[in-house]
């Protein structure tokens, strides 16, 4: 019976002193308040009671530095939140420093990125600030780096969250991008609509030009109809035209039964003969 509980009890003992470290974290023991060795990933076996197991997380973490009101160089209360990266270094002496050489780590650095940001942004201007959030991460970065160097960490990078203006600050400036915004609508439509009119201008322009040079290929059409109407009336009209004349001459004479003597040989024999349907008599002598 009693090898029974004592069987029992050194299981429970051993059992209770067994301990998995995770390939994510490092081990420190501590035997009666006293730093005893340090464990990689795998089994471990402590003693209960006498010996105390830290785990240490060697991977990335965040820390939120909280949003806090910082009065800026140009007296605006501006809110600030931003967000640290770090990573507790996986060797024996920084996984030590880690526990060691500060209390709480976590809350060291939100601590100590609460008080840079204050220090940093209170020489800023509010634009400024907002306008050189690379330079605020940039020495953020520089100065944790630099205060947690016997912390056994890295300070991977900082990333600014916000920096909120007051109310009534935010209101105005959102005013002035919507007046700046509604400047620029305004400037691209007036464009937009010199650009349509001086494309209708050259459209008529165009159509002008088109009518012109239609009008004037027409009138130099007529005038080359007129100039061919001219040779022809030159060249066939003017002999017909002096006949026409003669004829008129005989008709007004003889409307008062007037008597004419013409020449046999004229052309106007044969004209006024062909007119009454009769042909001119011929000259005996002739036909001989």
């Amino acid at each position: 019976m009693i090898w029974i509980l004592v069987v029992t009890f050194l299981a429970v003992i051993f059992f209770a002193g067994i301990r998995i470290i995770r390939p994510t974290h490092r081990g420190l023991v501590e035997r009666l308040g006293k730093y005893k060795r340090f464990c990689q990933p795998g089994f471990h076996w402590i003693i209960p009671v006498i010996d105390r197991m830290i785990k240490v997380n060697i991977t990335e973490q965040m820390v939120d530095a909280q949003p806090q009101e910082i009065i800026t160089n140009d007296n605006l209360n501006a809110r600030v939140d931003a967000q640290v990266y770090f990573k507790v270094k996986e060797d024996e002496s920084n996984v030590k420093a880690s526990q060691y050489h500060v209390n709480d780590y976590r809350r060291q650095i939100v601590n100590l990125a609460r008080t840079t940001l204050r220090n940093i942004i209170g020489t800023l201007t509010l634009k400024s600030a907002n306008s050189e959030r690379d330079k605020i991460n940039g020495e953020l970065l520089s100065t944790l780096s630099t205060e947690t160097q016997s912390w056994g960490m890295d300070i991977v990078r900082t990333e600014l969250k916000e920096i909120d203006p007051p109310t009534d600050v935010q209101e105005t400036m959102n005013k002035v991008v919507k007046a700046e915004n509604e400047k620029i609508a305004a400037v691209d439509f007036a464009t937009a609509k010199e650009t349509e009119a001086d494309g209708l201008k050259r459209a008529e322009i165009k159509k002008a030009e088109g009518v012109k040079r239609g009008k004037i290929l027409e009138a130099e059409g007529e005038a080359e109809a007129i100039k061919l109407v001219n040779e022809a009336v030159e060249r066939y009209f003017i002999g017909n035209a002096q006949v026409l004349r003669k004829l008129e001459t005989v008709e007004n004479s003889l409307k008062e039964n007037a008597k004419v003597v013409l020449p046999s040989n004229t052309e106007l024999i044969n004209v006024v003969g062909e007119m009454a349907g009769v042909l001119p008599i011929k000259d005996k002598f002739t036909d001989n």
